[in-house]
């Protein structure tokens, strides 16, 4: 699908130019000083008096000491608490001192509910105010980084959270609108006063170029989601963080509650004091809106944005973490696959993290990166972060490697079913052939058992659950997308939950995502991300990867109330006996599974930690024949036929790293490869001119062989691949080999900052907490509440 390009808006000291399809700078004025001055006081370059060249990044050339500190309040046109009066919502602003002399700059916005409640960042910071109620720290680096640079930073109180009026509806249009009415603000398009209360307006013309940018985490970025659905004019991108898409697959799976609670709770929580007193009608509604059923309702579609995608005008940086137990990576899948069919211009970042904003886990990459998106898309700068590759992807610790598309090229969904083994009540086969006639599996749901109990006797006979596994590989084989589980089941009970969980089989060291911190560990020392003031630090404690040595690794996952076979918006009492057949959605990836490794499925009943539990214990029995799994395999069915082939005679050749790519362009290197030299920890895209692939001393990618490392230990049970099947699939694998794959990942973790040395604010503190055994797992109670 290709990408929208945006037609660019005039600059204000020439006209509209258009270089390679990116647009020029915008806005009503020279945006820094720095280049106003230097287009008056410089002498033209070349003989011929030709103009200097366009800026291509903003610098810190405002002071952040002297910036324009201010309070207003937005007229949402809401009655949200019923009070007779239009609600108000708080906007805290930071923005350079020459905006009030006629400047005008764009706007970098965070709207959240947590400034007053819960906090933000790693270190849970909280707005605060001087006397006379005018914003002194404001959370995150954001303001204290980009109000240098030429940008205005606004702070929003969702409705019904610290100094806003209304009531928080939780992904509503109460939380949308009011947002999306600053935005309109900031465009002239709505009214905001100087006071709560007051009827002095405050106009944002004046200094607001009307171009916006929405960022945040969780929630946060949740409602820069809901706001850019509404294809509200001005907002220009988003920068969704771990971020919602569908308020009803929070709380439910496919029918299967994922909490004992509802939207309610969580409202209650992130209220304001005095709006719990004046929002009972609004509780009400969210509780006989959102019933425990799992039921889908009016309420759940309204808090619904993906079928709202084709109204996003802006582009989207989005970020998530592939094992975020918290908002699930499938959110994002969902919202990317609707962005793409709508031609959105977008940009991802994976991590094998939690819920965790990548500022603490990628630290110096993430600022740089975020600093040029932003310059491209509100100040209009041609820096080239637009033709830069589509995805980054963390392999491992700190390990990353990029994609020019995402998902690659070369992805096909391939299908791979499951059948018996030879061992009674032990692991199937996975394959691409199909079980023979007949063939079944069962288990009994055991709600005090999970994900990773399961996969830890993959290869034992336990009765919770179903299990089913390929051969060794002898090739790295690459997962990109949402794979999904077609499940054939007869259940013995009325009533039965659904639990589908793709494991890599094989040993490995992974962040520590079950752990406090979810994959980071917090260090002392300080590192400085722009300016300060007395009352606003820049300067954020460090963060290290925490990391586990594992056995197996848990890839994807998804839940799901068998009782929804038949609708997908209600669920029914089963019929014991009787077979219902319903498909599992599972949530995003991108995971290498190493030669050595085995892929395996299992399937069982309540996932503990995770999902609810039925209210009977249902042993169910799988009809293997009409049971598949959909996997998004690059390179497809050709990639996964030679992976699973038998190892051929003689030393196998291996690449030196667990992330090398498939196809041609994927040689075995030998040595370690060197990273970017940026500190991005971004190794070279293979088959990219800008970043060749290198070995030994910086030349060409060379092959080595050498023996196969760490190969998973347990029988495969399966045919022997030289049926038809693979046969055939194997005959054309190199055709289909993903020409988009990545070269090996880089080694050693992210390093050095942005504009120079980082700024050291206390004591420097060991690494500490790595390769550490998974503790149990904790989940987090709100999204955005934890980091």
């Amino acid at each position: 699908m290709p990408i929208r390009t945006r037609r660019s808006l005039p600059h204000a000291l020439g006209p509209a130019a258009r270089t390679g399809g990116t647009p020029t700078p915008r806005g009503a004025l020279a945006v820094t000083v720095a280049a106003a001055l230097a287009s008056v006081l410089l002498p033209a370059a070349g003989a011929h008096g030709a103009p200097p060249p366009r800026p291509t990044e903003s610098r810190p050339v405002h002071s952040y000491d002297d910036a324009v500190r201010e309070s207003v309040w937005v007229d949402t046109g809401l009655d949200g608490d019923g009070d007779g009066r239009t609600d108000r919502v708080a906007a805290d602003i930071v923005r350079p001192r020459a905006t009030a002399h006629g400047l005008r700059v764009p706007v970098i916005m965070d709207a959240s509910p947590y400034y007053s409640c819960c906090g933000r960042g790693n270190e849970s910071q909280k707005k605060t105010y001087d006397a006379n109620g005018a914003p002194v720290l404001l959370p995150l680096h954001y303001d204290n980084y980009f109000v240098p640079r030429g940008y205005a930073y606004v702070a929003v109180d969702l409705a019904g959270t610290n100094r806003s009026d209304g009531c928080v509806d939780v992904g509503g249009r109460s939380d949308v609108l009011s947002a999306k009415a600053v935005v309109d603000w900031l465009g002239g398009r709505a009214r905001a006063y100087t006071t709560r209360t007051g009827t002095t307006r405050a106009h944002a013309t004046r200094w607001s170029t009307g171009d916006t940018g929405m960022i945040g985490k969780s929630w946060d970025g949740t409602v820069a989601n809901g706001v850019a659905a509404t294809g509200v004019r001005g907002l220009r991108t988003i920068v969704p963080i771990g971020a919602i898409s569908s308020w009803y697959d929070y709380y439910f799976s496919q029918g299967a509650p994922l909490y004992g609670s509802g939207p309610d709770r969580l409202a209650h929580h992130v209220n304001s004091a005095e709006a719990r007193g004046r929002c009972a009608s609004v509780q009400r509604r969210l509780v006989e809106g959102a019933p425990r059923s799992g039921d889908r309702t009016p309420l759940w579609a309204e808090r619904d944005y993906v079928p709202d995608a084709s109204r996003v005008r802006a582009s989207v940086l989005a970020v998530h973490g592939l094992q975020d137990l918290n908002v699930r990576s499938g959110h994002l899948g969902r919202w990317w696959d609707a962005l793409a069919a709508h031609g959105v211009e977008r940009r991802i970042w994976l991590s094998r993290t939690g819920h965790v904003d990548p500022f603490d886990f990628r630290r110096a990459a993430w600022v740089r990166t975020l600093h040029r998106w932003f310059d491209h898309h509100l100040l209009g700068y041609d820096n080239g972060v637009d033709r830069e590759p589509m995805a980054d992807v963390e392999r491992a610790p700190d390990q990353w490697t990029t994609d020019r598309a995402w998902p690659p090229a070369a992805t096909a969904a391939t299908t791979l079913r499951p059948a018996p083994g030879r061992t009674p009540g032990g692991p199937g086969t996975l394959g691409l052939g199909p079980a023979p006639a007949g063939a079944t599996a069962a288990f009994t749901d055991d709600p005090s058992l999970g994900e990773l109990d399961w996969a830890a006797r993959i290869d034992t006979p336990t009765p919770a659950k179903t299990a089913f596994t390929t051969r060794p590989l002898t090739r790295d084989l690459r997962l990109a997308g949402s794979a999904a589980v077609t499940v054939t089941a007869t259940p013995d009970t009325t009533s039965a939950h659904l639990t589908a969980v793709l494991v890599d089989v094989g040993p490995a060291t992974i962040r520590d995502y079950t752990a406090p911190g979810e994959g980071i560990t917090t260090l002392a020392h300080r590192t400085c991300w722009g300016a300060s003031t007395p009352g606003d630090s820049a300067c954020f404690k460090e963060t290290a990867a925490r990391t586990a040595d594992v056995d197996f690794t848990v890839v994807s996952r998804g839940w799901a109330d068998l009782g929804t076979w038949a609708d997908p918006d209600r669920g029914r009492p089963l019929t014991p006996g009787a077979a219902h057949t319903l498909t599992l959605d599972l949530h995003l990836t991108d995971h290498v599974v190493p030669a050595g490794h085995r892929l395996a499925l299992v399937v069982a009943g309540t996932d503990e930690g995770l999902m609810e539990a039925p209210p009977s214990r249902p042993t169910l029995t799988l009809d293997l024949t009409r049971t598949d799994v959909r996997v998004p395999v690059v390179g497809g069915a050709p990639a996964f036929a030679r992976a699973t082939l038998p190892t051929p005679p003689g030393p196998p050749t291996r690449t030196s790293g667990p992330a090398a790519a498939s196809g041609p362009a994927a040689g075995a290197t030998a040595g370690p490869v060197p990273a970017s030299g940026d500190g991005s920890g971004r190794v070279p895209v293979a088959g990219d001119s800008s970043r060749p692939a290198l070995g030994p001393a910086g030349g060409p990618a060379v092959a080595a062989a050498g023996p196969l490392a760490g190969p998973a230990a347990g029988p495969y049970d399966g045919p022997a691949t030289g049926s038809a099947a693979y046969r055939a699939a194997d005959a054309d694998a190199d055709a289909d080999a993903d020409a988009d794959a990545v070269a090996l990942p880089a080694t050693g973790p992210v390093a050095g900052p942005v504009d120079g040395a980082a700024v050291p604010c206390g004591a420097t503190a060991p690494l500490t907490g790595v390769a550490a055994p998974l503790p149990p797992r904790t989940r987090p109670l709100l999204p955005g509440a934890a980091r």
